[in-house]
């Protein structure tokens, strides 16, 4: 679980600059350009994720059960998924009314995706991820709204119904894809036992 702790650390850790370290990330991004902290940001953050899912995978069925879920909770995790995917989704297109509405979506699809996992999984390191991410997105979202109120964030253009329909496809789409195939091959877990 070590490995995956690490992954956490340093995944969330700089999906928290803006958060924890905003003067940081402005001063490198002042000194050595958007570009480069980019590419920072996303060498680190994939690393996180590798460690992520190799620690959890070597984690699972070595740590205690703390509860056992009823299986029922299982297909509630699976709506909550196709609602994340959509939202997902929505939060990388431009403005639909999807987006304009949540403001927010991607925290919403991670927090989604974390409470559903969260009741679909008893043992130690999924608490420990699913938890991590939880917490993550909430506090994220604080701070967002206090950036929002600062006007540190700019408003959203004038929503397209058609970017909510591209959500809603292709969100259904990576859902039915996942579910099929995806969630088992990328993480050795068939969702119906997340």
């Amino acid at each position: 679980m070590t490995l995956m702790i690490l992954g956490l650390i340093l995944f969330l850790g700089m999906h928290s600059a803006k958060i924890a370290a905003p003067a940081f990330r402005d001063r490198f991004i002042a000194q050595r350009g958007e570009n480069a902290w980019k590419g920072i940001y996303s060498i680190i953050s994939l690393i996180g994720l590798v460690l992520i899912i190799w620690g959890f995978a070597n984690a699972r069925g070595q740590v205690p059960i703390l509860y056992t879920p009823p299986f029922w909770l299982a297909h509630i995790t699976l709506l909550l998924m196709l609602v994340s995917f959509v939202l997902l989704i929505a939060s990388n297109l431009p403005p639909g009314r999807i987006k304009v509405a949540i403001r927010h979506p991607m925290l919403l699809a991670v927090k989604l995706w974390a409470v559903g996992h969260l009741l679909a999984n008893g043992d130690l390191v999924g608490l420990v991820l699913f938890g991590s991410f939880l917490v993550w997105a909430i506090v994220d979202r604080i701070s967002v709204a206090r950036r929002e109120a600062a006007g540190l964030i700019e408003p959203l253009g004038p929503p397209a119904i058609r970017n909510d329909v591209l959500a809603i496809v292709i969100g259904v789409v990576a859902y039915i894809l996942f579910v099929w195939k995806l969630h088992e091959w990328l993480f050795g877990v068939p969702p119906m036992v997340i």
